[in-house]
């Protein structure tokens, strides 16, 4: 009886593992939710922020999506999403230049072509709507990076700080920084929780998105070189083709542009054609020392008070440094946005995508008290959305 009841008895066998693909969605769920607050927020000062230009916009009589979805850049990548490279234009102040296209990488009017052919959608439309959806995305991966390394409460301080920045206005424009912080923050956390593929691809297509989308290859490199380093010949495949993958975007659209334009560096001179090219600074301590003797408009003197705080923050920012790959990836982007001449302007567009150099004070503001948090978020809200709407409708400076 003993024997035969023994023999009825079965161990239960373990549940079954969930397919991969329902185990991310699983984790990226559980994300989201633990985000909510954070990306609410950040939804809220943004939508301020457009309703503030909207308002200006209707009362000097210009239609709101034309100010954020075909203005400056927006332009251009309109045109490529529509008609493809080949355009020239001559530029205004200097009769004897031709401004190209080739300018712009491609994956910002890859997108929007792709929605327009899908869903009946204008060029602008799409673009605005790509554009406000990556920066959803980059908000939701600078939460996770900021999660990650000091928990909820610094990391949404972390989102709202960068939906806060005196030009955050470009977060909502049809322009590509949205889409490159995107790539970066989700890059940069792959590589955090070692997910070397997922870090390698997206590397890959922010470097398809902006010429300082290389920062992300260079973070990746880095850190697959050091993860080689300390494990020697039991480094995984995984990491080796993180490293190969992460370049590429950047270096195939540098090469495609050479080869329409028949030599090696046809990238570099159609950006001499701009008149941009890399002169480690020289151009902008020039402007910085006309702007200190001279005078000049409103908006460049807020691009130096702009300069002066990255400065204070990169300070504190390498008293307490974070892990190498945001290490990497802030001094890139912040050597191409100080090392390029001309455009003074623009800089605080092109130093968007350094989220981690807000975490100093994202850090302080998570330990001061409710109200001086409050005070100061408050200045900022109000900051952001007087100057992003000056910028945009007031002032005649390129963005």
């Amino acid at each position: 009886m003993s024997a035969d009841t023994s023999l009825s008895i079965r161990t239960p066998e373990p549940p079954e593992k969930p397919p991969a693909y329902r185990r991310a969605a699983i984790r990226a769920r559980a994300s989201l939710r633990r985000a909510g607050p954070a990306l609410a927020l950040y939804a809220t000062v943004r939508i301020a922020g457009m309703g503030c230009v909207a308002l200006w916009a209707w009362r000097i009589g210009k239609h709101p999506r034309n100010l954020i979805g075909h203005s400056w850049d927006a332009i251009w990548y309109t045109g490529i999403a529509q008609h493809g490279y080949g355009t020239t234009r001559t530029a205004v102040d200097f009769p004897d230049r031709l401004f190209s296209d080739l300018a712009f990488f491609p994956l910002y009017p890859a997108l929007i072509r792709a929605v327009t052919s899908v869903v009946p959608l204008t060029a602008v439309t799409a673009g605005l709507l790509i554009a406000w959806a990556a920066a959803g995305l980059a908000a939701w991966g600078i939460f996770a990076v900021g999660d990650r390394l000091h928990g909820r409460r610094v990391a949404t301080v972390l989102v709202v700080l960068w939906g806060l920045l005196p030009h955050a206005i470009v977060q909502s424009m049809a322009y590509t920084e949205p889409l490159l912080t995107a790539l970066a923050a989700w890059s940069l956390y792959a590589v955090l929780t070692q997910r070397w593929l997922c870090a390698g691809t997206l590397a890959l297509l922010a470097g398809v998105s902006r010429p300082n989308g290389i920062a992300v290859a260079a973070a990746v490199c880095c850190c697959a070189a050091v993860e080689v380093w300390r494990h020697r010949t039991r480094a995984s495949w995984r990491v080796w083709a993180a490293a190969a993958l992460s370049p590429v975007g950047w270096c195939g659209f540098l090469g495609w542009v050479g080869s329409r334009r028949g030599t090696w560096h046809g990238y570099f001179g159609v950006q001499d054609d701009w008149g941009s090219h890399f002169d480690l600074g020289v151009g902008s301590l020039h402007f910085i020392r006309h702007l200190i003797t001279g005078r000049d408009a409103l908006a460049h003197y807020m691009v130096l008070a702009v300069l002066g705080a990255m400065l204070v923050f990169l300070i504190a920012f390498a008293l307490r440094p974070p892990p190498l790959a945001l290490v990497v990836y802030t001094l890139a982007l912040v050597v191409l946005a100080l090392g390029g001449t001309n455009y003074f302007a623009s800089k605080p567009r092109f130093l968007l995508p350094a989220f981690p150099l807000l975490l100093p004070a994202a850090l302080a503001m998570a330990r001061a008290r409710p109200r001086i948090a409050v005070l100061v978020g408050g200045a900022l809200a109000g900051l952001s959305c007087l100057y992003g709407t000056y910028l945009l409708a007031v002032a005649r400076v390129p963005i």
